[in-house]
């Protein structure tokens, strides 16, 4: 995907929230297409990065049942095999506040996108996209555990776009996170950070061993 395609998908999910009867200005996105909201040039980031053609996201609201209500809805026009993703070449994920394990202060975090491609052609009404902050993405997929989650956040490691130690830090700080699954995670981590350096070493010229 693209920093366009994330800008439309924000326009059309608040467009069909609103077709309900909800107001809705503003959606969260809580995929790995948040990432788009900080660097939006898509050729900044490695292609595990921007692989997905799908956008996870919900309205930004504070009523769980009517967000649910909501996700639904958004789903079932925008979701996969829907008509919206045959013509458009992405979908939308309808997502609740259950979907993501995330660290205290995530809504501090998140970062805007809001500009003219954001705005409903029909009635003039700016929506707003928040996306997570590219760490506490990370900690989501880190916590997720499953591999392509796992490459994910390493492929944004290996291209400095985010500090490993924030994510560690950050997975402390997750509240209500069972302790099997956070050393579950923090296993990753060390794994990945273990079979880094040894890869590193590997190329390495042993004391034994002279140029030829």
């Amino acid at each position: 995907m693209n920093f366009q395609q994330l800008c439309h998908a924000i326009r059309a999910a608040c467009t069909i929230a609103n077709s309900t009867g909800v107001r809705v200005d503003s959606v969260i996105i809580v995929g790995s297409q948040s990432i788009l909201g900080t660097y939006r040039d898509a050729s900044e980031l490695p292609p595990e990065a921007t692989r997905t053609l799908e956008v996870d996201l919900m309205a930004n609201i504070d009523d769980e049942n009517t967000l649910v209500f909501l996700s639904d809805a958004i789903e079932g026009v925008a979701g996969e095999l829907s008509l919206f993703e045959e013509t458009h070449g992405f979908s939308i994920d309808g997502v609740d506040t259950s979907t993501s394990v995330l660290p205290a202060g995530w809504r501090d975090r998140l970062v805007p996108v809001r500009n003219a491609d954001t705005i409903d052609i029909v009635t003039g009404m700016q929506y707003t996209g928040w996306c997570l902050d590219p760490a506490d993405c990370c900690v989501a997929k880190i916590a997720a555990g499953r591999q392509k989650d796992k490459d994910y956040v390493f492929a944004l490691f290996h291209a400095g776009l985010v500090d490993p130690s924030v994510v560690q830090q950050r997975l402390c700080e997750v509240p209500d996170y069972p302790a099997d699954k956070k050393s579950q995670a923090n296993a990753a981590l060390a794994n990945h950070f273990s079979d880094t350096r040894n890869s590193r070493r590997g190329h390495l010229p042993t004391n034994d061993q002279s140029p030829a």
